[in-house]
């Protein structure tokens, strides 16, 4: 059993991560061998919003076999032996990823107003605009070509890594294009690592990538640095 025990500093394990109330949730995760059980969930909570007190862990093999459950807090990860699939299970019924809503933004209650009760309101941006527009019909005309940061977007792909400012946040390039519900001008889809971003890929009613709630933002070009930007370890300063 000691010799169990005995991991390497420097030995980690990259496991499939899964959520139980977010189905569309699948992430490649990075672990050191010798983070606790409780530091797993830590992380991990960070990644998906299931708290830590309410967080099962169960590990599954390459074939979706359960090898074991996480069931001591206080264990290295090592211990048992992790080898494919870390499957999380949020056991609270109030959880914020219950209930669906973190995906199916319909189910999510949403606050409207008629054309006609909107006209009659004051100091609306719709009243801001056409005070402008009355005093220079000119000043609302598109400044922004079409072709925008084209040239920016040439040697930026679908699936490129990338690290994006401010923040210097990582991910993975999801989209390249003009957007019809964004300004004009040419945009980047960035799928973020961590819930750093602001939708699920969809924008205004426009679809235009899937990623994890919360993991998605639309960027211009100029902001956007693709090369080898490997997702980081927060627990990577903690463990030096």
């Amino acid at each position: 059993m000691a010799s169990r025990l005995q991991i390497q500093e420097d030995e980690s394990v990259s496991l499939r991560v899964t959520h139980s109330n977010i189905k569309s949730f699948s992430a490649d995760v990075r672990f050191s061998l010798q983070m606790t059980v409780e530091s797993v969930k830590e992380k991990l909570w960070r990644k998906c919003g299931t708290s830590v007190n309410s967080m099962c862990l169960e590990l599954y093999d390459d074939t979706g076999a359960k090898i074991s459950v996480l069931g001591d807090n206080l264990r290295q990860l090592g211990f048992y032996s992790p080898q494919d699939g870390l499957h999380v299970i949020d056991l609270d019924p109030s959880s914020v990823t219950s209930g669906g809503w973190l995906e199916d933004t319909s189910l999510v209650e949403k606050y409207s107003i008629s054309e006609e009760a909107y006209d009659k309101l004051g100091g609306t941006f719709r009243k801001f605009k056409e005070k402008l527009a009355s005093q220079n019909p000119s000043i609302l005309e598109s400044k922004i070509s079409d072709h925008y940061m084209e040239d920016l977007c040439a040697t930026i792909k679908v699936g490129d890594r990338c690290e994006v400012e401010p923040g210097e946040k990582r991910g993975v390039i999801k989209f390249v294009g003009r957007a019809e519900s964004l300004a004009p001008g040419f945009w980047v889809g960035v799928q973020y690592d961590e819930p750093l971003g602001k939708h699920d890929g969809m924008v205004k009613g426009t679809r235009y990538f899937d990623c994890p709630p919360l993991h998605g933002a639309m960027v211009r070009p100029d902001k956007v640095k693709v090369g080898d930007y490997p997702e980081r370890d927060l627990f990577e300063e903690d463990e030096i």
